[in-house]
């Protein structure tokens, strides 16, 4: 029996999401939640939280949930659509969940709420999964 790797740990590759100080929490199969505290680095000109940061977290969150079935799936089209500031110090979570998990497009709907349980941003995507590419020796 060989070595394996979490899921999570698997992710620790995504070095941009890393980067941006999302972590991800729980990953169960078509779910996965994941976090991030807004920092100065995350802030816009208007001294709140940046959508392309909001857009990493959701991301992240929508691959780890699509991903969860152990084949590599790439996201094909993704939108976001923003419905509060997040400012400095804001704990957010993006909690993604696979509505359609075909053997080939999944697609996903990622809510992003703040800590006090706000509505942020909700994140759609649909990906492509890679029949030809098991996500060999990780699991679940």
């Amino acid at each position: 029996m060989g070595d394996f790797m979490t899921l999570k740990e698997f992710f620790k590759g995504d070095h941009f999401a890393l980067l941006a100080g999302c972590q991800l929490l729980e990953i169960r199969e078509g779910y996965a939640r994941a976090s991030m505290t807004v920092g100065e680095q995350h802030l816009n000109g208007g001294n709140f939280c940046q959508g392309g940061a909001l857009f990493t977290l959701a991301d992240l969150a929508f691959a780890a949930a699509v991903n969860s079935h152990l084949v590599l799936t790439v996201s094909t089209s993704s939108n976001i659509t923003y419905f509060r500031s997040v400012p400095l110090g804001t704990t957010i979570f993006a909690e993604a969940r696979e509505l359609v998990n075909h053997q080939r497009m999944p697609y996903a709907e990622v809510r992003i709420t703040d800590d006090q349980q706000h509505l942020v941003a909700i994140f759609t995507s649909s990906g492509y999964r890679k029949q030809d590419i098991k996500l060999e020796g990780v699991a679940l």
